[in-house]
């Protein structure tokens, strides 16, 4: 059974994919969520409290999304396979919240999560890092920053995803995965580096 709170953070994820953060209303959220204007304030001071709130929670389940297709028992290619399904499945799974996160503009509160925000991202690239440091150390991945590492996986991708949110195009992105994979693979695998398995034989 959900609470209050979550009840004005799923309101208020609809909202904002229906008018954007600039349209969105407390009044509209509270009316979504059949909440009262004390049950609001209760719980966040300002629509953009909220928002920023909303952001956090969004960004942990992809980032837990993210972290948890990859780990030791997956090789470098296999590894960048997973990642990139990884992100393809959350984006197609969850298409108003990765709307919420990569489309919405959030100049208005982005300042007042910044630090949180980074932390997660923090958590995301020592989770990554975890599968990817062995793998490094082998030669079976390119040597590359994990910033860079991570956009040869996942910027390719992004742009079909951001195509497919925001409806410039209806096809669904994960029709492209093989080839994303396969694109991806000669960005960032060492050729010969071992099949499936991240173990050493």
């Amino acid at each position: 059974m959900s609470t209050a709170r979550e009840d004005l953070l799923e309101a208020g994820l609809a909202v904002f994919d229906r008018d954007g953060f600039e349209g969105a209303t407390v009044a509209a959220i509270r009316s979504r969520a059949r909440a009262s204007n004390g049950s609001f304030f209760h719980f966040f001071n300002s629509k953009k409290e909220l928002a920023g709130t909303l952001f956090l929670e969004v960004l942990q389940s992809y980032h837990a999304a993210i972290i948890t297709s990859v780990d030791a028992s997956c090789g470098a290619r296999d590894g960048v396979a997973r990642l990139i399904r990884a992100h393809l499945d959350w984006v197609v799974s969850n298409r108003r919240e990765a709307r919420f996160l990569f489309e919405i503009s959030r100049s208005e509160w982005g300042e007042e999560v910044r630090g949180a925000q980074r932390t997660e991202n923090s958590r995301l690239a020592e989770g990554i890092e975890r599968w990817r440091a062995p793998l490094l150390a082998r030669g079976e991945l390119l040597p590359m920053s994990a910033v860079l590492f991570f956009s040869q996986i996942i910027g390719p991708a992004q742009i079909f995803c951001r195509a497919y949110l925001s409806g410039r195009d209806r096809s669904d992105p994960r029709d492209q995965v093989e080839t994303l994979i396969a694109c991806a693979i000669r960005a960032v695998v060492a050729p010969g580096a071992a099949e499936h398995t991240g173990e050493t034989s």
